[in-house]
């Protein structure tokens, strides 16, 4: 009980500290003075420019975009409902719904305009944080959360461990690639949806304890 109520303090304090991450990001790019940590990035990035890679990003940003996670949602659930894991499929619907609400009232809140230069794809509405990294985060990371917790072995805990963290990573860097999102926007995101989905886990694992 005591390891127990250790984690749960532990999860707090790096939501807490997440979220001061998040706002420190947020007030660095109202001032305008976020821009030394954006450029580097974006021209070290983009200098890897290439047809093949260009061709493999845009396949990455496919995968993250709004109808493939939907469509990969909707399978997701139809599985975990006909397995009868109500409960679960109750979490993953609430974790990727309130992931995307979440990015548009940010959005809406801070209206950061996309970037101007050398833009690979065609794409409107704001910048930060990054919807594709929300989604990506959360979608991936809440399905490493249900199938680890029914894998028996190290190995293949690792392993979907692995695969979420690439399919993230991939999803995050195309979008700098692509010349779509700046930096911050990928970090503000992975901040912002992290804090949401902790908080939202850890409120599962409180009402499965009930149960």
């Amino acid at each position: 009980m005591r390891e127990l109520s250790l984690r749960l303090v532990s999860v707090w304090i790096i939501c807490i500290l997440f979220t001061g991450f998040f706002a420190y990001i947020a007030r660095s790019i109202h001032l305008q003075t976020i821009s030394s940590f954006d450029e580097p990035i974006i021209d070290f990035v983009q200098s890897a420019e290439s047809k093949g890679l260009t061709s493999l990003m845009k396949l990455f940003t496919t995968i993250g975009s709004t109808t493939s996670v939907a469509l990969l949602a909707v399978l997701t659930l139809g599985v975990l409902l006909w397995k009868k894991h109500r409960d679960q499929a109750v979490l993953f619907a609430i974790a990727l719904a309130g992931t995307g609400i979440l990015n548009q009232v940010l959005k809406f809140i801070f209206k950061r305009e996309r970037p101007n230069f050398h833009r690979l794809i065609d794409i409107g509405g704001y910048s930060f944080p990054s919807g594709h990294t929300m989604m990506a985060f959360s979608l991936y990371t809440i399905l490493a959360y249900i199938v680890w917790r029914d894998l028996k072995t190290t190995g293949s805990r690792i392993a979907i461990t692995i695969l979420a963290v690439f399919m993230i990573i991939m999803i995050a860097v195309s979008r700098i690639y692509l010349g779509v999102h700046f930096p911050s926007d990928i970090v503000g995101g992975l901040l912002a949806s992290s804090v949401f989905l902790f908080g939202v886990i850890l409120i599962y694992q409180r009402f499965q304890r009930q149960k």
